[in-house]
């Protein structure tokens, strides 16, 4: 498919503009033939060297006016290594961030004004998802690459069962639980429908229900004149959230007909990849190890699934910007090397180098030719993420507040208003 031609005009206008105002400043020098005469800049990241290294060269080579450098860091360590060595004045020019991560780094990062890069020219570039790094003051990362929540399903369970296709809204799943799930003499499931409802023993459970909120038109954290707000306990949005919480918890009710998952399973990908469960909700950049996991698995994937009759699509992400650290000691080159990479060729080879979707929407025209593919750059389009404050910490509500309905210590608003209100003590942090 060819890209939309007003998307790539706007695209090379944002690269030529910012080339054509940093030339004009000074910050590139003209007339000089020297390779690297704006200097290096170093980039950290979490991402394989190997996946970086030749997109970079490309890059590299493309704009011989300074040199940007690769430094891979272990995701386990990451975030010590970036605060020590910011605090130690050592720290990167550039890091690649994750969205849940942003809040955290808020401080440490050049928010890019508007005045530079207007919000209605990031709007145009890039998907939604990427706006979880658009704060009041500005841009907090060019985003890079989206990771969208998708539902694998197990196609062999679907086909001796009868079931044509996948569930496209969440009211078609639940019709099909009593089908898909089997029990024993005892009534012990010994092959489930889905895996939903616990905390402990499913893989994204946050990510999954914060999907559900945010389908239901809750956005979870608000931000007004630049303070932050959880809305968990709110009125916005169509539907309320108490409602949704009921919805998920119900899978691991056994007195509700949606009952499918209990604390005896195993966790879900790995109940998934035994193919006891049909359905397992995880991000586009599972596929490799779940293929890996049971090579001959007959399984398939679809978008996640939408409230009925819903005006709007949308599932989670996972977005990865770029940033431009506020102590660079080489500012003005970090801040022209992040504008072209966010915004030249880079960006597309190093979102495919991982098999994840590009952030830009011209790029995500560009549908690879692969079975799954098409369906992971639709989702990506519809994507939407929130400024997590502490993963850890919001991961322990998420649960405490699932663990409460599920053990009948608070009622489904109670539980809600405690989440709520723990979220906020985390943003007022």
């Amino acid at each position: 498919m060819k890209p939309n031609f007003q998307l790539i005009i706007i695209v090379i206008f944002i690269a030529a503009a910012i080339v054509g105002i940093l030339v004009f400043s000074g910050a590139i020098p003209i007339g000089e033939d020297k390779e690297g005469s704006m200097g290096t800049v170093v980039l950290w990241g979490t991402v394989p060297a190997e996946f970086v290294s030749v997109p970079l060269e490309e890059f590299n080579k493309a704009n011989p006016s300074f040199v940007v450098k690769y430094e891979q860091k272990s995701s386990a360590t990451f975030d010590r290594d970036l605060l020590e060595a910011l605090a130690s004045g050592r720290g990167p020019d550039l890091f690649l961030l994750p969205d849940n991560l942003a809040y955290h780094y808020a401080n440490k990062i050049f928010t890019v004004p508007y005045a530079s890069f207007p919000v209605s020219t990031f709007k145009n570039t890039f998907a939604g998802a990427g706006e979880v790094f658009l704060t009041s003051g500005g841009i907090m990362a060019f985003p890079m690459t989206i990771d969208p929540l998708v539902m694998y399903y197990n196609r062999s369970i679907l086909d001796a069962n009868g079931i044509v296709y996948p569930p496209a809204s969440w009211e078609d799943l639940a019709n099909m639980v009593p089908v898909l799930t089997k029990r024993d003499e005892s009534g012990k499931i010994t092959e489930s429908a889905v895996a939903l409802g616990h905390a402990s023993n499913i893989v994204h459970a946050k990510e999954i229900l914060t999907t559900l909120f945010m389908q239901a038109g809750n956005p979870i954290v608000v931000e007004d004149r630049g303070a932050l707000s959880a809305s968990l306990d709110s009125s916005i949005g169509n539907y309320n959230l108490p409602s949704i919480l009921k919805f998920y918890t119900d899978f691991a009710d056994p007195n509700h007909s949606a009952y499918s998952w209990n604390r005896s399973f195993a966790n879900s990908d790995d109940v998934f990849s035994s193919e006891n469960v049909a359905f397992y909700f995880g991000f586009a950049s599972e596929l490799g190890s779940l293929v890996n996991r049971n090579p001959n698995q007959n399984f398939f994937v679809a978008p996640i699934p939408q409230i009925k009759d819903s005006k709007f699509k949308l599932t989670g992400a996972r977005v990865t910007g770029l940033a431009i650290s506020s102590a660079s000691k080489n500012f003005n080159t970090a801040f022209t090397a992040a504008s072209l990479l966010a915004t030249s060729n880079f960006a597309y080879k190093f979102a495919v180098s991982q098999n994840l979707a590009p952030a830009r929407r011209d790029l995500l025209a560009l549908k690879l030719e692969d079975s799954y593919s098409p369906i992971f750059y639709d989702s990506a389009l519809y994507a939407k993420g929130w400024l997590d404050p502490s993963p850890k910490d919001t991961d322990s509500i998420w649960a405490g507040m699932i663990n409460a309905v599920l053990s009948n210590s608070m009622t489904v608003n109670d539980a809600i208003k405690d989440a709520s209100a723990k979220l906020q003590i985390l943003l007022f942090r």
